[in-house]
């Protein structure tokens, strides 16, 4: 089975002022399933630009991503996204629910968009996981920051995915609710199996995976493995 993620030789870079600007220089990685990632760094270092990729959510300069065996460079927005529908979950610090679902209709939303017949009973069974059995009829405003994550959470694990992207996840929330919140994701994850790459500025949160990539300037100034 091939790796879960490949990222070979990736850079980014933009136009400002008429000059171009390097916020991404020649990364390469690998995880497989099951492996746990942070990516960690000053602001401005090109974290959230390597996640993006790395989700192909965006295309890279120069360099390749493999998700799940697939290259998404040369893939169109519509076979990435199919892609990312696929095999991918979604973490964000601002919680991106649809107001105007309830907590049980935000967490079916992906597995609807597969047609998933079970998708009313996994959404129930995630938001109980995450302690929000009582709370499923609720709307995003009768919800706490922390309520409006653990939805996200259940959300981002409805359609099984092989690997989760989670940027700055806690960052919104205080830090006892961080806390909380940090630890069901973990164990989501090891319930799952699943891949995790977490973007965060929180060293102990990075310190919590098997891996830690620290970027300076768009580049890897380091590359360590833990015991996680």
């Amino acid at each position: 089975m091939p790796p879960v993620l490949e990222v070979a030789g990736l850079s980014k870079s933009y136009r400002s002022g008429g000059r171009p600007l390097e916020v991404l220089k020649q990364v390469t990685f690998t995880l497989n399933d099951g492996d746990t990632c942070a990516i960690v760094g000053p602001s401005g270092s090109g974290k959230t630009t390597l996640l993006g990729l790395a989700a192909g959510l965006d295309a890279p300069s120069t360099g390749s991503v493999r998700l799940c065996g697939e290259d998404i460079g040369p893939a169109t927005e519509d076979e990435r996204a199919r892609i990312r529908n696929q095999f991918v979950g979604f973490v964000f610090q601002s919680f991106r629910l649809i107001p105007t679902l309830t907590a049980l209709e935000n967490v079916r939303v992906p597995a609807d968009l597969r047609g998933d017949d079970e998708a009313a009973r996994r959404a129930s069974d995630l938001l109980t996981e995450v302690g929000l059995g009582e709370r499923q009829d609720h709307y995003p405003s009768q919800l706490s920051g922390g309520e409006q994550q653990r939805v996200a959470l259940a959300r981002a694990f409805i359609n099984r995915p092989r690997i989760l992207f989670a940027d700055e996840p806690t960052g919104n929330l205080d830090t006892e609710t961080g806390e909380r919140v940090a630890d069901l994701l973990f164990e989501l994850n090891r319930t799952a199996g699943t891949t995790l790459v977490l973007v965060t500025h929180d060293l102990e949160l990075a310190r919590r995976t098997g891996r830690v990539i620290r970027l300076r300037s768009g580049a890897v100034q380091e590359d360590t493995r833990g015991a996680a």
